[in-house]
């Protein structure tokens, strides 16, 4: 039985309790035939002393959204899916309201997949960019 849109996000949503994903309040919003979407408050939660967004929370939420593309669109009957590389750019500040994330594949090999990551404010303005690299296993049978 194939679950539908909402029921997906809902599942991968509730398998964010007791990690960093909750601890960052990310949230998976969407999902297309090749991306996957969340977002993420900026609070305080988040800052670096400046009052802006810490890098590493924008990366933390590029990770978290890369990976679960990879999961949701690979089979996880056979394979785990682990994250092997990511870099990111960031190119203008927040302080406030929400960051959004879109993990879109560039490629979807059995091995390797490359994702990129756009993280935009709640005005469309791109905040950082990032590529994220993940490495699918075969499960030990």
């Amino acid at each position: 039985m194939e679950l539908s849109k909402e029921d997906l996000i809902a599942q991968t949503n509730k398998v964010c309790k007791n990690t960093l994903m909750e601890t960052l309040q990310i949230e998976f919003t969407d999902f297309g035939d090749n991306w996957l979407a969340a977002k993420m408050p900026v609070t305080q939660r988040v800052y670096q002393p400046a009052g802006i967004l810490h890098g590493g929370a924008t990366v933390a939420l590029a990770e978290s959204v890369g990976s679960f593309a990879s999961h949701i669109f690979l089979n996880l009957n056979e394979v785990f899916v682990r994250g092997i590389e990511i870099n990111a750019n960031h190119l203008k500040s927040v302080s406030e309201g929400f960051v959004h994330a879109k993990a879109i594949f560039i490629h979807k090999g059995r091995t390797t997949q490359l994702l990129e990551i756009k993280i935009t404010d709640d005005h469309d303005n791109l905040i950082s960019i990032c590529k994220l690299t993940t490495i699918s296993l075969p499960k030990k049978k």
